[in-house]
Order: structure tokens, then sequence, then C-alpha cells
């Protein structure tokens, strides 16, 4: 194209009614207008939360045992760092695979029959659940019998992941084009094998996000995990055995002492550690996601 031959959105843009640009072009402010309005919370939260967190930030904030006692200075948040990547990463080897599958049957084989429905009504319940009840939930089944455990924790988080990794799943397994699996099943694939090689690479970037969504949910849960973890000031990688914390558990248990510096930042370094950690995940899904994306667009997958 030249420079003097204008582009075909140039060209349809000129061809429509005076009438018909202006209301496109306050469709457009409204949007913008939207979007604005959204980034002004989201923006003003993140500044006020890396503000106040590198107060308390540093090496020796993420390395160090905790103080035994929160309203003491020093000490740092590594039992909460660990604690939240082994509950939460025990979680979701919990909730995803079971989640993924049961999408799978959902949109490959269950339709709109009888037990399809069940599973999806049941997801759409489980999801309307509070947290602090499914840690009530977990507690009663679990804590009272085994005790104060990571594992507690894990269950807890696992059944809120659940119907969000089966949700997102499903939705994304359906937006995968009818003609990709007749074109497999056309070649002599079985279903299964049509599935794990056509079907499931072509949903893995909006699979990936849902699961990175999960996840990031779980992250943030306090309400369950305090009534199945316990409280603890050291590192704990075993989730089947002895009390355990995370970093969610010590901003609820340090701002509740809001009136002691010591306390305020820690609470404030843990939310900005919490945030450094989902904002990590997050882009490491999106790479992912995106490398799933060219391999398919290449057909490598």
């Amino acid at each position: 194209m030249t420079a003097t031959q204008p582009s075909s959105a140039v060209t349809l843009q000129r061809s429509l009614s005076p009438g018909r640009r202006a209301r496109n072009a306050l469709a457009t402010a409204w949007m913008v207008g939207a979007l604005a309005m959204a980034l002004v919370p989201l923006a003003f939260l993140v500044g006020y939360v890396v503000r106040a967190g590198m107060k308390a930030f540093s090496w020796s904030f993420i390395t160090n045992d905790l103080p035994v006692v929160t309203t003491l200075p020093g000490g740092g948040i590594a039992p909460a760092i660990v604690g939240t990547l082994v509950i939460t990463g025990f979680a979701a080897l919990l909730a995803v695979p079971l989640g993924v599958l049961a999408a799978i049957y959902l949109n490959e084989y269950g339709g709109k029959g009888r037990i399809a429905s069940l599973v999806r009504f049941l997801s759409e319940v489980m999801s309307g659940v509070p947290s602090v009840v499914m840690g009530l939930f977990i507690f009663t089944l679990y804590t009272l019998r085994e005790g104060l455990q990571g594992l507690g924790g894990s269950l807890a988080l696992a059944c809120l992941m659940l119907p969000i990794v089966i949700r997102s799943t499903e939705e994304m397994l359906r937006l995968v084009p009818v003609e990709l699996r007749q074109g497999s099943l056309a070649l002599g694939c079985p279903q299964w094998r049509t599935i794990v090689t056509v079907v499931l690479p072509a949903g893995a970037p909006g699979i990936v996000s849902g699961v990175m969504l999960a996840i990031a949910r779980a992250a943030g849960e306090t309400a369950p995990l305090l009534f199945t973890i316990g409280l603890t000031s050291t590192t704990n990688v075993n989730v089947f055995k002895g009390t355990n914390t995370t970093l969610s558990a010590q901003i609820f248990a340090n701002a509740q002492n809001m009136v002691f510096p010591a306390a305020r930042d820690r609470a404030w370094g843990a939310a900005l550690t919490l945030v450094v950690i989902v904002l990590v995940f997050s882009l490491a899904a999106r790479f992912v996601s995106g490398r799933f994306a060219t391999r398919t667009q290449h057909g490598t997958v």
C-alpha cells in the first residue's frame, strides 16, 4: 500500500454517516473512560502497597525466620514464603488435574446429560461457597482428626480452586473449533488421542490462564487457613506434619497489631511479597500460554 492510498479502516470510516461516526466516537470514549476508571483504583492500590511494603522489604526480610512475637522488631518472613509456595502448590497439584479432567468429561463426553448437568450445578454451588465455610468444612472432616497441618490448608484451597478450574477449562474447550476434532477423527485417531493431541493444545493458553487465576485466588486466601494450618515461626516444608504459616496468615496476624511499627511494616512487606509472587507466576503463565499459542499456530503441537 502506497502513501497515497488510504487504508481500508480509513475508507470504511469515511463511508459512515456523520451520525454513525459520532456514535462510534462516543462509544470509544466511553470504553476508554471505563478502562481509566478501572485502572485508577488498581494503580492506587498497587502503588500504596509498594510504597508501604518497601519500608520492610529487603534480602534479610525474605530470608530470615519470623519473630516469635509479632510486635517485636526484626526477623523476616521466609517461613511464610515457603509455606505459601508449598501449601498452594500442593493444592494446585490436587485441584488442577481433577478440574481439567472434569472439564474434559463435561465438554467432550457428558454434553447435556444428567451427570454432566449435576457436576455443573455442584461446581456452580462450590464457586459461591464462602472461603471461611470451606475452611470450617475441612476443619471438621480432617483437622479435628489429624491436627493442624499444611495438608488441611491445601485441601481447603483445593476445594476453592476446583470450581474455577472446571469452569474456565470447560469454556476454553468450547472455543476449540469442532472442525479440528472432526479432522483428527477422520484421520483415524480415537477420541482420547484427539483430546490429548488436538483439543488440549488448542485450548492450552486459556486453560493456563484459568489455572493461574485459581492459584492467585488461593494464594491470597486467609480464612480457610486460620482453622487448618495453625501458626509457626520456623520453616516447614512438610505438608503432612506440623503446623505451618503463609503470607496471608502473617498479614492477618500482623495487621491485628498495626499500632506497633514492626508489625505494621511486616504486614505491608508480606503483602508486597505476595503481590510479587502472584505477578511472577502470572508472567510465567503468560509466557507458557504464549509458547503454546505459537506452537499451535505453526502446527508443531
